[in-house]
């Protein structure tokens, strides 16, 4: 009787039509029953928590209960964040500007909030910036960022305007000059490198299991849990899986580019389609520095203990784009990645690590 009560549940709040969708494409490619790949679904749901988005995306229908159980799905995902993350500090990761003012050291790069700056302040910065990069100050996944050059306007007066509307809330960043060799696999987007990390007591405990009083003299070690190589595609100057781009494990020792890129379309990638450069095989340039860099940034908010950080890679070494407060689960374990068919969710077990 619980089962059919899960199962309602779930129905009365998921997605239908979309569910349905992937139900007859895995039908098309499996010739399982619909029945049985519903069911089936409601069983990974149940057990790993995961949705019909990471049944189909990780293809669960060709896996073992025991190769399953070994997956990040969405709802461990959540729990994760759950179980490191304070909400009380949220904040510093999902709005940009927090973002760049705490981290300002690790950012390396100019910029400014429109919305209580001052006209002139905003002026100067685009008297400073012909080209900038033009971001919402909560927005995700890319979307909504706008790579603007100051010619495209008649009069600096007329972009501010433009950037200073209510229904904006921008803030705006001097352009990332992009490492050459990065650059060649593709030049039109900062192709960066998300590196998740996660922050345990030496016991393996997360830091908010830790009485508040006490935290301050508890010693902290952060963990490098993978490294996923994000490059844009399709024209777009945005690397995001989500939004046209494409991604490839790093090994997180040495910085080399260790598979095959991917799109979210399951498209799969040797070489760029645009450049003819190849991916596989890639050595990232000071990469040493760029761990270092996610390492020490850890510290910074200790109570945030899962980040996934987006490194770019200048000239003149790695920096952040930004960092995300929900890291996300779905390009670490695509299974054209993955062909011994196991996920990353023994990764986070530290208690048990040598």
């Amino acid at each position: 009787m619980g089962n059919i009560k899960y199962i309602l549940k779930r129905l009365r709040t998921m997605d239908k039509k979309a569910m349905k969708e992937k139900i007859n494409s895995i039908h098309e490619k499996t010739n399982m029953s619909k029945f049985a790949i519903f069911m089936d679904m409601q069983k990974c749901a149940r057990r790993y928590g995961a949705g019909y988005m990471d049944y189909d995306l990780f293809e669960m229908y060709n896996l073992t209960d025991e190769q399953r159980d070994t997956y990040l799905t969405r709802g461990r995902n959540n729990a994760l964040v759950t179980k490191y993350c304070d909400k009380s500090v949220l904040h510093y990761f999902m709005n940009k500007d927090e973002f760049n003012t705490k981290f300002k050291d690790y950012i390396k790069r100019d910029w400014i909030k429109v919305k209580g700056s001052s006209k002139e302040d905003v002026i100067n910065f685009l008297q400073k910036h012909s080209e900038f990069m033009a971001k919402p100050i909560d927005g995700g996944c890319g979307k909504g960022i706008e790579k603007i050059n100051t010619t495209s306007y008649k009069s600096l007066d007329e972009l501010y305007e433009y950037l200073s509307n209510p229904e904006n809330n921008f803030e705006l960043e001097e352009v990332i000059v992009q490492h050459p060799d990065v650059a060649k696999i593709y030049p039109n987007a900062i192709n960066t490198v998300r590196i998740v990390t996660i922050v345990t007591t030496k016991d393996g405990e997360s830091l908010l299991d830790i009485p508040q009083e006490k935290r301050k003299e508890v010693e902290l070690e952060p963990h490098i849990i993978c490294a996923y190589f994000r490059i844009g595609n399709s024209g777009k100057y945005v690397d995001n899986f989500n939004s046209g781009g494409m991604t490839a494990p790093v090994n997180e020792n040495t910085g080399v580019v260790e598979k095959v890129a991917i799109d979210k379309k399951k498209n799969v990638y040797e070489v760029h389609p645009q450049t003819g450069e190849e991916i596989k095989g890639f050595q990232f340039p000071f990469w040493s520095e760029a761990i270092d860099l996610c390492k020490k940034a850890t510290k910074v908010v200790p109570e945030m203990g899962y980040v996934g950080w987006d490194v770019a890679f200048t000239p003149n070494g790695p920096l952040f784009v930004e960092a995300n407060e929900f890291p996300g689960h779905d390009i670490y374990q695509l299974p054209v990645h993955t062909p011994n068919k196991l996920g990353m969710m023994p990764k986070f077990d530290f208690k048990n690590k040598e």
